[in-house]
């Protein structure tokens, strides 16, 4: 526990120190996140954090790995580190050049790619589904890659208010950690968590006083933390050939504490489909904004999101241990209790924003579809 709470610290300390070097820089290259009708802050704010808690967390990672992994352990995880890092460089490049839709997605499959020839892939789709993913390694490998490709725009396109990517990041790790703890007691892949929190809250320093940035992660943070989140549930059970399915966490529970940047991606494509625009398409109907309609400050805003991850988080928690302790069927009701709060709280909330539309624009009755 103690070496845990040290990393978090050190890490936490270490990205915090980055992050106002590049705050300086930003303000002296006069590199600003743009303003316009979709974003949310006002004022000239530097959009580069990324390149602050990013390089922390893969100095950090990579250590920890040399340090305390097993044979080839380290050797295995450099791909993982190269596809993070082309993640958060053509993220950052996106930010000041936006690249095309096509050579974004190409671009995070190649990342993805690393993971999966790293020997990191899930490896089951909940606990009783029999190992499918082992018995059927190329579906595994697919499945990964759309993993991986899917949270890592997701996470990018719930950043759209001041702290809520980085809250629901922190969170998420800390779950992980917890998960993996109970798994295995101080293990490789709880220290990588801790280290990715860490990272997190060194950049969550600098939205003090709550929620009020004085920097943006931008694209090159937002789309590496969709990476890093989906790549830490992957640790256990699959690290450099040493396979152990009966460690591995299942797709269930892992998509269960990310559903709110999933549940938010899903709704977007569903919603540009059906209206006939391309996926990568941007508007002004993700939650953030949805709440935004209702009234809620951004700090309010943070407040309901970051407490729904909470639930959710803490709920995946208890299937785990309903099913550790030998109760399949409990656990999944627990689990099925927290997949059904979170899409509660997506309809809910539709419908409310969708009667406000209405109700702002009568004459419209077409405005208020979301």
């Amino acid at each position: 526990m103690f070496l845990s709470l040290f990393v978090f610290v050190a890490v936490a300390g270490a990205s915090a120190a980055v992050v106002a070097l590049i705050l300086r820089l930003a303000h002296s290259k006069a590199w600003y996140d743009r303003v316009d009708e979709r974003k949310a802050h006002k004022g000239d704010v530097p959009r580069l954090g990324g390149l602050g808690f990013v390089p922390v967390f893969i100095v950090a990672s990579s250590v920890l790995m040399f340090s305390m992994g097993q044979e080839g352990q380290f050797a295995a995880f450099l791909p993982v580190v190269a596809g993070a890092f082309a993640m958060s460089f053509f993220g950052v490049w996106d930010d000041f050049r936006p690249l095309r839709p096509a050579l974004k997605l190409l671009i995070q499959i190649g990342a993805a790619l690393c993971v999966v020839i790293s020997g990191y892939h899930l490896q089951r789709l909940a606990f009783f589904d029999g190992n499918v993913l082992q018995r059927l390694p190329l579906l595994g490998s697919c499945l990964t890659v759309l993993w991986i490709v899917g949270m890592s725009n997701a996470v990018n396109l719930i950043d759209g208010v001041d702290s809520l990517a980085g809250g629901v990041s922190l969170i998420a790790a800390a779950t992980f950690a917890y998960i993996f703890y109970r798994y295995s007691g101080m293990h490789l892949s709880v220290m990588v968590c801790v280290a990715l929190a860490g990272s997190v809250a060194g950049f969550l320093v600098f939205n003090a006083p709550f929620p009020r940035a004085k920097i943006f992660m931008g694209d090159g943070g937002s789309q590496f933390l969709g990476f890093i989140l989906a790549v830490l549930p992957l640790l256990k059970g699959s690290t450099a050939g040493i396979q152990n399915p009966g460690t591995a966490l299942p797709l269930l529970h892992i998509a269960a504490i990310l559903s709110i940047p999933i549940l938010d991606t899903i709704s977007a494509v569903w919603r540009r489909t059906r209206e006939k625009r391309p996926v990568s398409s941007p508007d002004k109907e993700h939650t953030h904004h949805k709440l935004m309609n209702l009234g809620l400050s951004h700090r309010q805003i943070v407040a309901v999101m970051l407490g729904l991850q909470l639930a959710v988080s803490f709920l995946t928690v208890l299937s785990f241990e309903a099913n550790s302790a030998s109760s399949g069927l409990m656990s999944m009701l627990v689990l099925g209790a927290a997949y059904f709060i979170v899409i509660a709280f997506f309809t809910t909330l539709h419908f409310m924003n969708r009667k406000r539309m209405k109700a702002a624009s009568p004459q419209n009755p077409n405005q208020g579809k979301a």
